[in-house]
């Protein structure tokens, strides 16, 4: 007899799913009774949390949906924080947990793990949230997690099987077809959006985390247009080192000023949300002419309307108008407007961030084409203001959207799980390392080749500062930290700790020569 639990993993694996991140439970034990015996291989993270942001990371650097095995009642709670980080960067990721049994649900009979709604509480946050109340329901609810991946704005989906559902019989289940359309733009809308950037005279292109399949038709439209491209935090990486790129955010002066002056923008993939163009919070994003923008979700098109909106797959729309415009217009008028606003937002972010931004350059020019994953700590707030990346969807963090501390590490160890022939670096902060340090054992356990590279200014740095400006007296932003070296130690992590910045790039190819988890400290100061 074939349990549901067993076709669970059958059908997972039918959907070229191989890793799953989970902590068995007596809630879940009935999911991991076919997973021994099948390709898929199973990591233990230290916490719920850490498995939906090694899914998150794993997800970000392999395409493919991220998927994680939770018990019932705190491990989904523990679960919903990661979720939260997926649904607002858009990340593909399946959540997988037990429930009490069918009959006691919102009984309020003190079952254990219970709570009153579970899925009632998921529905908030997933993009979809299902309960197996039949055996025969599941092939058709994975299907329909899927097709949501490949066709729409992903984010997280939620199955939760009960528990006396797990362990039903459930024979020959198959996966679904799925034909899901993907939307498309057509022969109209292309033809007038091509209208539009012939008439163009200061055109500009926003790129967010949704242009990144479009990335190779980006260079030849931006060129065609002869237009600057602007890169937010999501969309660094495209277009690397291009004459007419702009790896800055558009909350900076020099951006916005850029933008206002344009006669077309064209915005491919992004919600437009403040954390990318209104990190300041001071309101002064600017109005725009003849605002284009595509993207796969029409949510996200009501809540930021446009001249044009475009519901469409950004990378087909994207080679359609490429095909469809005549070749580079004459003179390189677009570069000069990208050179005057690159120099004068690097002039913007001052000397302090400069600082902070040649280390990020030097950890990419000494190990091209990594994953550098991020935690909200210094570095990462810089890089994110300004910061050119040498692999499309190589740079990403929680500094923007919903911005949980401590996402850095376990995102990175999913990452380079998924990604094991390429450098995997994380950028964690003394603060934030310490919500989810256990999680180095994971990474020892799978003997996970990347670097942990902890910046440590004794605190919460980037809070005291927001605190002192706007005279406030700091409370709260000095917990101590623990020796990071011993603590690597004691897990049998590699470890050394910086006396000079000059060191990083030596240390940097030790790190990755030891193909396994490593660590590195870095006392901010040596930064400035």
């Amino acid at each position: 007899m074939t349990t549901v639990g067993e076709a669970l993993v059958h059908l997972l694996e039918s959907y070229d799913v191989d890793t799953v991140f989970g902590i068995p439970g007596v809630h879940t034990i009935e999911l991991y009774r076919g997973l021994a015996g099948s390709k898929i291989r199973h990591i233990t993270p230290r916490h719920e949390q850490g498995a939906g942001f090694m899914a998150d990371g794993y997800a970000r650097a392999t395409g493919k949906p991220g998927v994680a095995f939770v018990i019932t009642g705190p491990g989904i709670t523990n679960t919903i924080t990661a979720m939260g980080q997926a649904r607002a960067d858009s990340i593909p990721m399946l959540v997988i947990s037990g429930v009490n049994q069918r009959d006691s649900l919102g009984k309020g009979m003190g079952f254990l793990h219970e709570l009153p709604n579970q899925r009632a509480m998921l529905q908030t946050v997933a993009m979809f949230s299902h309960r197996i109340e039949k055996p025969d329901e599941l092939p058709i609810v994975l299907a329909r997690a899927f097709a949501l991946f490949a066709s729409r704005r992903p984010g997280p989906v939620h199955i939760e099987i009960p528990l006396d559902v797990m362990a039903l019989p459930l024979e020959g289940a198959q996966r679904e077809p799925s034909d899901a359309p993907v939307p498309h733009a057509s022969t109209e809308t292309i033809a007038e959006l091509v209208r539009h950037c012939l008439s163009a005279e200061r055109p500009v292109i926003l790129v967010g985390g949704g242009a990144k399949s479009a990335a190779d038709g980006l260079k030849v439209l931006a060129e065609k247009l002869d237009a600057p491209v602007v890169a937010t935090t999501n969309g660094r990486g495209i277009m690397h080192k291009h004459p007419l790129l702009i790896p800055a955010s558009p909350s900076l002066k020099a951006v916005r000023e850029l933008l206002a002056d344009s006669d077309l923008v064209i915005a491919i993939g992004t919600e437009m949300g403040p954390t990318d163009y209104d990190m300041y919070a001071d309101g002064g994003f600017p109005e725009l002419k003849r605002f284009v923008r595509i993207d796969i979700d029409a949510g996200q098109l009501d809540r930021w309307p446009a001249f044009m909106p475009i519901e469409a797959d950004a990378k087909e729309t994207v080679g359609s108008l490429s095909a469809a415009l005549p070749d580079r217009r004459n003179g390189r008028g677009g570069e000069e407007r990208a050179k005057r606003v690159r120099d004068a937002a690097w002039a913007d972010v001052g000397a302090r961030i400069q600082g902070q931004v040649r280390f990020l350059n030097t950890l990419r020019d000494t190990l091209p084409n990594s994953l550098i994953v991020g935690d909200s700590t210094q570095t990462i707030y810089s890089g994110n203001l300004y910061y050119d990346h040498d692999r499309v969807g190589g740079w990403f963090n929680a500094a923007t959207g919903f911005g949980a501390l401590g996402f850095g590490p376990p995102a990175a160890i999913g990452a380079a799980l998924g990604k094991p022939e390429t450098s995997t670096v994380c950028i964690v902060g003394d603060g934030g390392f310490q919500f989810v340090l256990g999680e180095i054992g994971a990474a020892v356990d799978e003997n996970v080749p990347m670097i942990f590279i902890v910046w440590n200014n004794q605190g919460y740095q980037e809070i005291e500062r927001a605190m002192v400006d706007v005279n406030i007296d700091p409370v709260g932003v000095r917990p101590s930290a623990p020796d990071y070296i011993k603590i690597a130690e004691a897990y049998g992590v590699p470890a050394e700790r910086l006396s000079d910045i000059g060191e990083l790039p030596a240390s940097l190819l030790r790190g990755k020569a030891s193909n396994s988890p490593y660590l590195i400290e870095i006392d901010e100061k040596l930064v400035g």
